[in-house]
């Protein structure tokens, strides 16, 4: 893969050896295909010694050591890439201060790393925005690129007139010249080098305050305002400027802020507060401190769900939790990226509980992130919450639902066993006792221990150091209608095996009364071993619906027992409270998953309660593993004959049932776009398109969906002329890359080889979102005939692609036409007879994962025929 795979081992090295004061960064961006890029670097050397600086550039034209001339040496040297010697070497160095100038020429990006170029086709505006996490900042200037080697910045950028930059720091702008703008700022206070921001354009731009009293607690360091004001600023492309809800956005930024500021016990410190919307973004956000970018495609120029607007807060939160939680303390180095992301992603939920409008925001969470851990945990890379990432490479592909969900469900889990004040007291000290500096894992437990009054060595060994779900159940004798015992068992994450933990939990005992499904007793409790008996239970009258992981207090699988199962399946729909029916949902879909559960009764299960699903979020997500269930784990045969018919019908029945233009209606519509059509579907897309369907606004987005099924089932005469009257309609960068996705989607082996050849060529010029939208085209439902003709072929060329492409893009191609489309045993032949290869972990780590989800859709079907 052609990115600079830092070790651990040579960050602490380089760390030992020295420490940064200041980097002045001097970029000119008038140029259209390379910037120019020159920095000087202050830092100070503690013993005698050699290391390196990073760089990634197409030329260096000065490299200068203390005023000498080390050109020659560092071209050699290899500074396009770690080779032998990663990047420019500085040998023989002394002990104090010293500067190095180094200036490069470098390309603007096209994949979402470092410095991102994009015109945008609605008007030609160019956007410029970097992206620096996990360590692409020598993609833009000469660095020291890891995290604990923090410093202070000067920038002096040129732009085109009439540009604005945004960065950590407030520019001071000089219009003097006729040909070109200067842009200087200072950023004083110091942060690592992946929360460096620089972005650059004719940004359309919307500003407010944030102004509020500091909520003192005894953990809050002497010194702390006592009010602050903060400015507050939102960025985006001026196509979308009509579409950027700024009062809206504000309102929940500043929920944010009220939330961290009562709990957090420190001063937001870096002085404004910029939120950027970018386009391209791969992530859904990047926490530079004080500039953070969002993906634009959060400004919504098609009606959108309110679960759209739901994670949208969340992600909006979850940045802003991060200038505490990552950018004021900073991990060390990337072992402890899970607690990074974590922290922000529990702190985000629990202050859109209680702070916003998204008061169910932990349902949310029960559903969508937790599914993710729980698929994440299940694969054969799975890994500790906190892993051994020994290198970049292996760092990068750790952004993943373990990081994410699993390490914020242990802290929920955490904050359920500690206490929530003692939890926040701790987090206090935390941020108090290494503010602008770096910390770790240990010195936040420390705090909590200290905090709570806790010996937390055990939990973190239990949660943190191993791997997989434990699954938690309820085992009961009744006499006369009343529990005569009951118990709670735990298994391993391997049957008969596995590590067994301690948990905080609560069981919950429903009944059904008037109709409606409602929890008349709750007991919570810690657990641990096989069997923790429940004596509060016995004399309770018997339930209906046992859940063992009520409120979802814990990280693991429910496995209902019979009669339970058998109540939801008839009553799911009977759920008063969102949380236990999402519970449920999500017990019935891993049962799915793990084979317990039939893919058509799943479906038969989302048939009969999706009406009355009152969660979008859930509804949006049960949707979807109705689908997924349709064209993973449902028997070929049954989907033929009957599957695919009872799921167009199940969810154009939604469409018909529902509100005119409610969140649920175009929740079926946009599902159903992306299943197999049968008649009745087809008619309607098509009167989506002609304007014969009443009581729906079609707006751009949904005709495109609606245009791209029609062209995946075979349903457009001239699929090529009707792409181009779509796009007569809207130019707009969305509907450019719904044009390239609708393009892909021609079902013709012809278009599927020029597609397929296009996607995986080195000489591609797909920018990053470009070629998500391509791949999704090329993949839609219905390809999968066509598509088995590259089976073989993926295996043959996923060496060359994972060389040739940058992280992003190769796991772009590599995950998305993996032959997923292929459940056969001689498939997982073919994925066998690779990873049997010698290949980089990484590469083999992405084939392992994909083949393990063929593998279990494979069994499944065979379950779903029996």
């Amino acid at each position: 893969m052609t990115s600079i795979n830092l070790t651990r081992t040579e960050a602490a090295e380089r760390s030992h050896l020295l420490s940064v004061e200041n980097y002045s960064i001097s970029l000119d961006l008038t140029g259209e295909d390379v910037f120019t890029s020159i920095t000087v670097v202050s830092f100070t050397v503690r013993e005698p010694g050699d290391t390196f600086i990073d760089l990634c550039a197409a030329s260096v034209d000065e490299v200068y050591l203390d005023g000498v001339d080390i050109r020659d040496q560092a071209i050699t040297l290899g500074v396009n890439g770690y080779d032998e010697t990663p990047g420019i070497a500085l040998r023989d160095l002394t002990p104090g201060q010293h500067t190095l100038r180094v200036a490069a020429t470098i390309p603007y990006s096209r994949t979402g790393e470092g410095l991102h170029r994009m015109v945008d086709p609605a008007d030609n505006e160019v956007y410029l925005y970097t992206q620096f996490e996990t360590a692409d900042a020598k993609r833009v200037f000469a660095c020291f690129d890891q995290p604990d080697l923090k410093s202070t910045y000067d920038f002096h950028i040129t732009t085109p007139k009439g540009w604005k930059v945004i960065s950590n720091a407030e520019q001071e702008v000089s219009t003097q010249h006729p040909e070109y703008d200067t842009h200087v700022s200072e950023v004083d206070y110091p942060i690592s080098t992946y929360l460096v921001a620089v972005c650059a354009g004719r940004y359309h731009e919307v500003h407010d305050t944030w102004a509020d009293q500091l909520t003192h607690h005894p953990e809050t360091p002497a010194g702390q305002p006592t009010e602050l004001t903060v400015p507050l600023g939102l960025f985006c492309r001026r196509s979308l400027a009509p579409h950027l809800d700024a009062e809206r956005l504000f309102t929940e930024t500043k929920q944010g802020f009220d939330w961290y500021h009562r709990n957090f016990g420190v001063a937001y410190p870096f002085g404004k507060y910029d939120q950027i919307f970018v386009p391209e973004f791969n992530a859904g956000a990047m926490e530079n401190a004080g500039a953070v970018t969002i993906r634009d495609e959060y400004v919504f120029a098609s009606k959108a769900t309110r679960y759209r607007y739901e994670r949208r807060a969340e992600t909006i939160l979850h940045e802003l939790a991060h200038m505490w939680f990552g950018d004021l303390v900073t991990m060390r180095w990337w072992d402890d990226l899970w607690l990074n992301e974590s922290f922000a992603t529990w702190s985000a939920v629990i202050s859109q509980a209680e702070e916003t409008e998204y008061t169910s925001a932990w349902v949310t969470f029960a559903n969508v992130e937790k599914s993710w851990a729980y698929q994440q945990d299940q694969l054969p890379s799975t890994h500790p919450v906190s892993s051994d990432s020994h290198d970049i490479e292996t760092v990068e592909q750790n952004f993943d639902g373990i990081t994410y969900a699993k390490g914020a469900s242990v802290l929920k889990q955490l904050q359920a066993y500690v206490g929530r004040e003692e939890f926040l007291a701790g987090v206090r000290t935390h941020f108090a006792n290494h503010a602008w500096g770096n910390a770790t894992f240990d010195d936040l437990l420390s705090a909590l221990e200290h905090a709570s009054g806790r010996d937390l060595s055990g939990w973190a060994s239990e949660w943190l150091k191993t791997t997989g779900i434990n699954t938690l159940s309820a085992d009961f004798t009744v006499e006369d209608g009343a529990y005569t015992s009951f118990n709670v068992l735990q298994t391993g994450a391997v049957p008969g095996a596995g590590e067994l933990r301690t948990h905080r939990i609560a069981v919950g005992l429903y009944t059904l009364i008037d109709d409606q499904l409602t929890r008349f007793k709750q007991v919570e409790l810690d657990i641990n071993g096989a069997s923790t008996a429940v004596p509060e239970l016995i004399g309770v009258d018997q339930a209906d619906v046992v859940l063992v992981n009520d409120d979802d207090l814990t990280y693991a699988l429910l496995d209902l027992d019979q009669g339970s199962l058998d109540f939801v399946i008839n009553h799911i729909d009977k759920f008063v409270d969102p949380m236990p029916r999402t519970l449920a949902w999500s017990a019935a879909w891993e049962m799915t998953r793990s084979g317990q559960m039939k893919a058509r009764d799943f479906i038969a299960l989302v048939a009969r309660g999706a009406s009355a699903e009152t969660e979008i979020a859930v509804l949006e997500r049960i949707l979807a593993q109705a689908v997924s269930a349709l064209k993973n784990y449902a028997d070929p045969a049954w989907v033929t004959a009957e599957g695919e018919s009872v799921v167009a019908k199940l969810l154009l029945d939604g469409v018909r049932h529902a509100g005119d233009n409610t969140d649920t209606q175009l929740a079926f519509i946009q599902a159903l776009a992306k299943t197999a059509l049968d008649e009745d579907a087809v008619a309607f897309f098509r009167g989506l398109l002609d304007g014969s369907e009443a009581g729906i606004e079609v707006d751009s987005d949904l005709r495109w969906w609606a245009l791209t099924a029609l062209i995946a089932h075979g349903a457009v005469e001239d699929p090529d002329a009707a792409i181009a009257e779509e796009l007569t309609r809207d130019r707009s960068s969305a509907s450019n890359l719904s044009a390239l996705r609708a393009r892909a989607a021609v079902n013709t082996a012809e278009n599927k080889a020029s597609i397929y050849g296009e996607a995986v060529s080195a000489d591609n010029t797909f920018s990053n979102l470009e070629l998500r939208h391509t791949i999704e085209g090329l993949t839609f439902t219905g390809s999968a005939e066509l598509l088995n003709n590259y089976t073989g072929t993926y295996f043959e060329i996923a060496p060359t692609v994972w060389e040739a492409f940058s992280n992003e893009i190769a796991m772009q191609i590599l995950t998305g036409l993996y032959p997923s489309w292929n459940v056969t045993a001689e498939a997982l032949a073919l994925a066998d007879d690779f990873l049997a290869g010698e290949h980089s972990a990484g590469l083999k780590r992405v084939v392992s994962e994909e083949r393990d989800r063929v593998a279990r859709a494979l069994r499944n079907r065979e379950v779903d025929a029996s």
